[in-house]
């Protein structure tokens, strides 16, 4: 679930057995997202794939982290076509040629993991594939560009600059975020580079934190739906993708805390 942006970041700095606890959190909900990949398929509805993803997640003795927070009833995000971020599961039937992107955070033992990917329907447009393509591989170009005692806006610029070669737009009104023992917190993640104003906070082994671009065919621009004050949409209804990893700043580099076993890597052609 992506936050809106914070500032006056006071960062938490993780080491040994608070890694520890971070990885078991990550690799749980990288089992997570496998589980649920291969139910994602044309015919179920996304109040079915919250349904599986809150019973697997309980199964296990584990939480939802979405379930009940800020008022959220649902144990997932379910994000469909123009949805950028914060879809609510309900009836919806998933239909060949819909994208959606399933956010999925969990809390295992006190600790967050956190990821999400977009999935594929069926066959879908080009416009669709296109966009999936590049935000998968914005999400990656980030990684990349995270490196200790290098800079938070060092991700921005790079993933903003990716994705802008490629004719598409970077949401800017959301953004990555810290994670721990809480499920939002500093250092704030954008996934551009603000004119004025971007981040100098260095990226400290230890810190642990969310890369998630989103991704969108047409204008950066969203607006929230007001029927239900959390679905965010893109202001031209194009459509949205978007991918995101849980990330531990190590003293050698980025260690990605979520990825998954049957997932796509780098380098993957939708």
């Amino acid at each position: 679930m992506a936050v809106k942006k914070k500032s006056k970041p006071i960062i938490p700095l993780y080491f040994d057995e608070e890694r520890e606890g971070l990885r078991a959190a990550g690799r749980f909900n990288a089992q997570l997202m496998d589980f649920i990949r291969e139910k994602v398929q044309p015919g179920i509805t996304t109040i079915e794939i919250d349904r599986l993803i809150y019973e697997y997640t309980t199964d296990h003795g584990h939480k939802p982290a979405d379930l009940g927070y800020k008022g959220y009833n649902h144990s997932t995000c379910t994000s469909i076509n123009e949805v950028v971020c914060h879809g609510i599961p309900d009836g919806t039937v998933l239909r060949e040629g819909d994208i959606i992107n399933v956010d999925l955070t969990t809390i295992v033992d006190g600790w967050y993991g956190d990821s999400s990917e977009t999935f594929l329907v069926g066959r879908v447009t080009d416009e669709a594939r296109r966009v999936v393509q590049i935000a998968f591989d914005a999400l990656y170009v980030g990684i990349e560009a995270a490196q200790p005692y290098g800079k938070v806006s060092d991700i921005g610029r790079a993933i903003e600059r990716f994705v802008k070669a490629h004719g598409l737009e970077v949401v800017r009104e959301y953004q990555g975020h810290g994670i721990g023992r809480e499920f939002h917190q500093d250092p704030g993640v954008p996934h551009y580079l603000p004119k004025i104003g971007a981040s100098q906070t260095v990226l400290e082994p230890g810190m642990c934190f969310t890369i998630e671009p989103m991704v969108n065919a047409g204008t950066w621009r969203t607006f929230i739906d007001s029927r239900d004050n959390w679905t965010v949409r893109t202001l031209d209804l194009a459509p949205s993708a978007q991918f995101e990893h849980t990330i531990l700043m190590t003293e050698t580099g980025p260690e990605l805390m979520t990825t998954t076993e049957h997932g796509p890597k780098p380098g993957h052609r939708f």
